[in-house]
């Protein structure tokens, strides 16, 4: 028997792409898109840049500019008002702290900030634990009630607050701005502190009760370690502005000089050192009062990133 073996035809196998082929033209095509959006994304970074640049140089140069003028004298001051000292003349900085008392008015603001702050950060977190955790007849109500704080300007709320605090005795004292600073920094606490409160798990929470943990417990010993990132950004925040508050003591502190606030004591010193002409002074007490801020920031920046970032991604 004979068979007919049945012949099949080889497999093509692809050539060299040449200049005109498909796959080459594919290939320049998704080059050419690739090559174009590096270009514009090297613009864009070029221009982010730039105005970052720009946006630093406006934001740090006056700052920059108020310290290198606390080294020099009222004349260098006057004559040379962008040019470097010609040393280092630190007894500006004696004659801000003792000649001008801006030692005894940052004591005065340190005093006032640390009842205050205290007050505003346990009443706004206690609040907000409530209204983020616990679902009562009026939760919303009163949250609104809070945020409702952050419609009107002090300016509004000077005189009644004034007439306010003088029958209950509190004007011209510390105990007076304390309450003030207190009630002034609560709506915004508040409502910072609810939305974080919310982005905590809440199965720690439930854990905790189960196991017999009072609220009292739960709320300081385990809530409020949880919190620590969102507590420090918005404690920043508030300690700003308690620490650079004017309008509020320009009302209700107007006794003694002596009991003046640093913003105060500021405001007296531009009006004293324009008389006497110690210009070197006065940006050395700018200096001094910018001091703490700065300084509490550099510390803190790496919390008050976390606390500004903590919630937005689950």
């Amino acid at each position: 028997m004979s068979t007919t073996q049945t012949g099949t035809e080889p497999e093509s196998t692809p050539g060299p792409a040449g200049p005109g082929s498909p796959a080459r033209a594919g290939t320049a095509g998704q080059t050419a898109r690739r090559d174009g959006r590096t270009r514009e994304g090297g613009i864009l970074n070029v221009f982010a840049h730039s105005f970052l640049v720009v946006w630093v140089a406006m934001a740090a140069g006056p700052l920059l500019w108020i310290v290198v003028s606390s080294f020099k004298t009222s004349a260098e001051v006057l004559e040379s008002p962008f040019g470097l000292p010609g040393g280092l003349h630190w007894a500006n900085f004696v004659n801000a702290w003792t000649d001008a008392s801006i030692g005894r008015y940052a004591l005065n603001s340190l005093i006032i900030l640390s009842g205050s702050l205290t007050g505003t950060m346990l009443l706004g977190a206690m609040a907000a634990y409530v209204i983020a955790r616990y679902e009562f007849r009026g939760n919303r109500a009163l949250h609104f009630l809070f945020i409702g704080g952050l419609m009107f300007p002090v300016f509004l709320a000077l005189v009644p607050l004034f007439f306010m605090m003088q029958n209950l005795g509190l004007l011209n004292t510390r105990l007076g701005l304390v309450l003030v600073y207190i009630a002034y920094s609560l709506p915004f606490t508040i409502f910072f502190l609810t939305a974080f409160f919310r982005t905590l798990p809440g199965g720690v929470h439930e854990a905790a009760v189960m196991d017999g943990a009072s609220h009292t417990r739960t709320f300081f010993q385990i809530m409020m370690p949880m919190a620590k990132p969102g507590l420090i950004s918005i404690g920043i925040f508030n300690f700003l502005g308690q620490w650079n508050q004017f309008v509020l003591p320009r009302v209700l502190n107007v006794g003694s000089t002596d009991d003046y606030v640093l913003p105060q004591g500021l405001a007296a010193l531009m009006v004293q050192m324009g008389y006497e002409g110690d210009w070197g002074a006065l940006y050395a007490g700018l200096t001094i009062a910018m001091l703490p801020i700065l300084v509490v920031y550099v510390t803190f920046q790496r919390q008050v990133q976390a606390g500004l970032t903590a919630g937005a991604l689950k």
